[in-house]
């Protein structure tokens, strides 16, 4: 249940699908825990979508401080997270040149009929995931929770590959957006806000 927990702190509101998918799990058991928590009072459900409620943020922290603690993952997840900072304006900068591109000097919005310009993205986003893969590898090894993120953004990655554009930058299981849930993830881990 700590897992389905923690993943709807890093998410926010979502439905069901999106958390299942997030934790690894089925979608029978994860809207099991779902119930559980709510019934604890952690976790509550507006219109379909699921939260977390104040006592569930606070449980939360709780939880994910005596998880680093117990693994003395502190220096471990602190380091990777320098590593992932560094990365952090090159994903955003990857994905303005995804939605937006220069036409005669004007940025307009990228219509990805220009298949030679999107395959330079999205080379420099397979890029860019080798270089990812390593601090996720290195935060798995510190707290096993971090391996799913890897495989989500590899996921995310290969839908693009194939054909589903939208999976780099402009749906709820982007590329981007798993990786905005990393980012979350790390800070709430290291206690620190997001600023």
């Amino acid at each position: 249940m700590s897992d389905v927990l923690h993943v709807l702190r890093c998410m926010g509101f979502a439905e069901l699908s999106r958390i299942a998918d997030a934790v690894g799990r089925a979608e029978g058991e994860t809207e099991s825990a779902l119930i559980d928590l709510a019934v604890d009072g952690l976790v509550t459900r507006e219109m379909g979508a699921w939260g977390l409620t104040a006592a569930g943020r606070a449980e939360d922290l709780r939880r994910t401080a005596a998880e680093l603690r117990a693994a003395g993952a502190a220096g471990a997840v602190e380091s990777a997270y320098g590593r992932f900072l560094v990365l952090n304006p090159e994903l955003l900068d990857l994905c303005s040149a995804w939605q937006l591109r220069s036409v005669d000097g004007v940025a307009v919005a990228n219509d990805h009929r220009d298949t030679a310009y999107d395959g330079r993205v999205l080379e420099l986003f397979g890029d860019l995931d080798r270089r990812v893969e390593v601090v996720c590898v290195e935060l798995a090894g510190a707290l096993p929770r971090f391996g799913r993120y890897r495989e989500r953004l590899a996921s995310a990655l290969g839908r693009a590959r194939g054909g589903a554009l939208e999976e780099l930058a402009d749906s709820m299981t982007s590329y981007h957006v798993v990786w905005f849930q990393l980012h979350e993830d790390l800070l709430v881990t290291l206690g620190r806000p997001r600023t």
